[in-house]
């Protein structure tokens, strides 16, 4: 029998009470300004948090399981890569002693003085922050105050009918964690603040979790050995690439290729394009996340 429970019903399943770093240790981040953002679940909060900060001068973010310094994951496990709603929501309360203790041990290190937490209910909030032994929220943001009716139904339809969650990291950040899973990445440039003060730029990325209620999908090796074949022909110095092997990893994959190359080109230079061309072409059709693309030079024609 599948059971469905309400989003915030799921909160109420784990207790505030669980010792751990932040517990045991409540004054270590006292000097730390606290903010939060509250909203429903897919109401645009991760969108909005990057220039929030900016607006307001927070250093930091704590949201879906990862501490975040301005656009830099420093530490932490995103609740979008769990493969069950209940686990993606157990990753953003941090109730693994492991991951909250390595990400509260990452705050004390990297010494932030504001950060910006993000959850669904002030109730989610007090859970994150005793978790962490962070202070309690000061300061607290509403998505609807901060939003409009119109921003927050694009939102609503961006992660409920199409299953794209946002990450407010750039790319590059995440690729690992989520390779294959459909990201792209979103940059803004706010330009001058109220202050005068040029704002620094917020790049998010779009993700489909692995809970997604949307079914699964594969890539299949054929549709990538396509892709090498079509990229092949548009390098100089490739007469054909006789050998295309995928080795698939949770973190990406490694291309291996043998191919004949054209006699009297220069063969570095054309195994070397060749690579580029693979991985870009690869990454931009997929989204998955190519770790090495290995080229053996098997014979001139």
């Amino acid at each position: 029998m599948i059971k469905y429970y309400h989003e915030q019903s799921y909160y109420n399943m784990f207790s505030p009470k669980v010792k751990g770093f932040g517990i045991d240790n409540p004054q270590v981040f006292m000097t730390m300004r606290v903010y939060s953002l509250v909203g429903k679940s897919g109401t645009g909060k991760s969108y909005q948090a990057g220039e929030l900060c900016s607006r307001h001068g927070i250093e930091s973010i704590i949201d879906d399981g990862l501490f975040i310094v301005h656009g830099q994951i420093l530490a932490g496990i995103s609740a979008k890569r769990q493969d069950t709603k209940v686990r993606a929501i157990k990753t953003a309360l941090f109730t693994d002693d492991e991951h909250m203790r390595s990400v509260a041990a990452r705050i004390k290190k990297a010494a932030p003085g504001s950060v910006l937490v993000i959850g669904t209910s002030d109730r989610m909030i007090r859970l994150i922050t005793g978790r962490l032994g962070l202070p309690s929220a000061e300061v607290r943001f509403d998505i609807e105050d901060i939003t409009s009716a119109e921003d927050r139904a694009s939102a609503w339809h961006q992660r409920h009918e199409l299953g794209k969650h946002v990450i407010p990291a750039p790319t590059f950040q995440i690729k690992k964690d989520f390779s294959g899973y459909f990201y792209h990445p979103i940059r803004m440039l706010r330009g001058m603040t109220e202050f005068g003060r040029t704002a620094e730029r917020w790049d998010r990325s779009v993700v489909r979790p692995t809970y997604s209620y949307h079914g699964e999908f594969t890539i299949s090796d054929r549709a990538i050995r396509d892709i090498v074949g079509m990229a092949s022909r548009v390098v100089d110095g490739i007469e054909s690439v006789p050998v295309i092997l995928v080795h698939n990893h949770r973190e990406g994959a490694v291309i291996e290729l043998c191919i004949v190359a054209s006699y009297g080109r220069q063969i570095v230079d054309a195994a070397r394009g060749l690579q580029r061309t693979v991985a870009a072409r690869i990454e931009e059709m997929t989204s998955i996340n190519v770790i090495a693309v290995d080229v053996e030079v098997q014979a001139l024609a």
